[in-house]
């Protein structure tokens, strides 16, 4: 196995990254017509609250329901990976 440890260790880490690319980074709730923000000029959307994910996309919400999308080009392989081993919880992976 040891020709294909640094695959399977790879891969899971990747599957590990995926799962925490799901998670929310961040919440911010406000009106679009008094604050805007540098990833957006939509201010007829009004009240809204806008959710960060570990990925980088953000989801845009008013009344409960996505009225937009940020970031669609999501990290994904070893971008991701990067960023959940600098950001993500700390896991010994041993094999």
């Amino acid at each position: 196995m040891g020709e294909h440890r640094d695959v399977v260790i790879r891969q899971a880490k990747l599957l590990l990254a995926e799962e925490w690319a799901k998670g929310v980074k961040s919440l911010h709730s406000f009106d679009t017509r008094k604050c805007t923000m540098a990833y957006d000029t939509h201010t007829e959307d009004g009240s809204v609250i806008d959710t960060e994910y570990n990925d980088g996309r953000i989801e845009r919400t008013k009344d409960g329901k996505v009225i937009r999308t940020f970031g669609e080009a999501q990290l994904q392989g070893d971008d991701l990976i990067s960023q959940w081993e600098r950001f993500g919880p700390s896991v010994e992976i041993d094999i």
